[in-house]
């Protein structure tokens, strides 16, 4: 059987522009002689559409999109895709996921999605009604079955996807399915890919069944889809491996399935891919078409920069210096040499005046106060408010420039560097930020290299460093990652070797800045787990943990 692999990035509610994609994806397959196209996961509507599914509306237009693409669509080639439906038994939710497949105008066979992940970012049980049976059915002489993304993940041993009460691919073998596909809508983060390959690498093993794993592709606000559509032949072994943040029309025939290479992936290129794509699909699926970033000539500011350029390019990016009295002249420097180097517009505030008429203003209420992190906060919000003033005036999105080890702790100003539209590194630890700049500098030095060796530091006071308020990046980082992607206690951590006093001061700045990350803006996700829908902690509460 000749496959088409439909790897698209469709946009969550645009109906006419995703049957349009898809209709042309199928054409295209069509003129290649492919026996079937399949598309990824609710490819219809776009994924995720949360509580838009509450929407009587938008569940029509879903349906109506599915049998426009079922009447438009070229006779002798069979077309697999995903949209929600109606739950049509007499009791449970009202909706299901669902995949099916037309051929010749009409539906042949649907099958819904049986396990329905409430772990991580996911709240499919919310929705969706689970399938009660799984069936396979013939088409062009293979018995195939439907394992629609989570369906496939019964057995892997990854944190929370567990215990589900049925295996809805052992059903499918046991009744004779000689081919398996799994339209799939999985967001990516670093290092799943990997995951991914083990599940269907050990279906193929104990089954000897092809597995044609079709991912959706783009970025839906924090969530980004790699695509890298995957297909197993028989033995496991690897035989297509898609394009990586990319749409993209490919085909594989099932009588010639060869053993591919070993997957070998860098893993700050992937991260940087993944940003990049997290940036453009934010700013062409919200109508804008710029952005900005305050450039502080910092390793986070800077890195956000380069990675804005790559997305949307020069000519829609502009950066903002902003020097205040406690602004390094190497900072500066440094902040105009990488605008050259990125070829984008620059233009320096200084925030002195401002900041000097806030200190006066304030002065009769905080006489008798010592200088504290107010003072420091006021540049901060300064900052925020200027660029936010840009972003009114010019339609363009502010991005934020934090990284994961700020948002844990707190180290960062609400209404100030807080202020933005996107947290481009958000999920990143300061540490990994610095291998992202170095993995970006990795063909010719774009960040000057002085700005990878600088001690980090706010500059919102004399001799200013993030040491003087936080542990050494190297040492909170491990820590960091042990509590938020692991849930390991104090005493774990602390019987990992780490001091009692430091691990329990970064889990509690941790427990008390949960109120500046339910104002952050949207984090782009590329661990396991990001702050965000993924990490759902209340804000009032004893924090025990530390």
């Amino acid at each position: 059987m000749k496959i088409a692999i439909g790897q698209i990035n469709p946009t969550i509610g645009d109906f006419v522009g995703n049957a349009t994609k898809i209709l042309g994806y199928v054409d295209r397959a069509h003129k290649k002689g492919a026996d079937v196209v399949v598309f990824p996961e609710m490819c219809v509507c776009g994924y995720p559409p949360m509580d838009l599914l509450d929407h009587g509306s938008f569940v029509e237009a879903n349906l109506k999109t599915l049998r426009l693409i079922q009447q438009q669509s070229p006779k002798g080639i069979g077309i697999v895709l995903g949209y929600v439906d109606k739950n049509r038994s007499a009791s449970g939710k009202a909706l299901v996921n669902a995949v099916s497949l037309i051929h010749d105008g009409e539906v042949l066979f649907t099958q819904a999605k049986s396990l329905l992940p409430t772990y991580d970012v996911f709240d499919e049980a919310r929705y969706f009604q689970p399938a009660d049976e799984r069936r396979t059915v013939s088409f062009k002489g293979e018995q195939i079955g439907i394992a629609i993304c989570e369906d496939i993940w019964w057995e892997t041993d990854q944190l929370h996807a567990l215990h589900y009460p049925v295996d809805p691919v052992k059903e499918l073998l046991d009744k004779g399915a000689t081919l398996l596909f799994s339209p799939s809508a999985s967001p990516f983060y670093s290092g799943k890919l990997d995951v991914r390959y083990g599940l269907l690498s050990g279906i193929g093993k104990s089954s000897g069944v092809p597995v044609v794993y079709v991912n959706m592709v783009g970025g839906n606000d924090s969530l980004i889809f790699d695509g890298r559509s995957l297909v197993t032949a028989a033995d496991g072994t690897l035989s297509f491996l898609g394009s990586s943040f990319e749409e993209q029309l490919a085909f594989v025939n099932t009588d010639t399935l060869v053993a591919k290479a070993d997957i070998e992936v860098d893993r700050y290129e992937e991260i940087e891919q993944a940003l990049v794509l997290g940036i453009r699909d934010y700013l062409g699926k919200c109508g804008f078409k710029r952005v900005h970033v305050g450039l502080s000539g910092g390793i986070d500011s800077s890195v956000v920069a380069v990675l804005a350029q790559k997305a949307v390019g020069a000519d829609n990016v502009t950066v903002f210096a902003l020097p205040s009295r406690y602004s390094s002249p190497g900072s500066r420097d440094d902040a105009a040499q990488l605008a050259r180097n990125l070829g984008v517009q620059l233009h320096r505030l200084s925030i002195e005046g401002m900041f000097e008429a806030g200190l006066q203003t304030l002065a009769p209420v905080f006489k008798g106060k010592s200088v504290d992190a107010t003072e420091e906060n006021l540049q901060a919000r300064i900052r925020g408010l200027l660029l936010m003033a840009f972003s009114n005036k010019f339609h363009s999105l502010l991005l934020t420039t934090g990284n994961k080890s700020e948002l844990a702790t707190g180290y960062c100003t609400l209404y100030g560097d807080m202020c933005g539209v996107l947290a481009v590194i958000g999920d990143l630890f300061k540490t990994e930020v610095y291998a992202l700049a170095r993995s970006l500098n990795r063909e010719k030095e774009v960040i000057p290299a002085s700005v990878l060796t600088k001690v980090p530091s706010a500059e919102l006071r004399p001799d200013q460093a993030d040491q003087d308020s936080l542990p050494p990046y190297d040492l909170l980082d491990q820590i960091l990652q042990l509590y938020l992607l692991q849930s390991k206690t104090v005493e774990e951590i602390t019987a990992l070797g780490y001091e009692a006093g430091l691990v329990r001061s970064v889990l509690n700045m941790v427990g008390k800045a949960e109120f500046k990350r339910r104002q952050a803006p949207p984090v782009l996700k590329v661990s396991p787990r990001a702050f965000g829908t993924g990490r759902r902690i209340p804000i009032a509460r004893v924090i025990h943990e530390a």
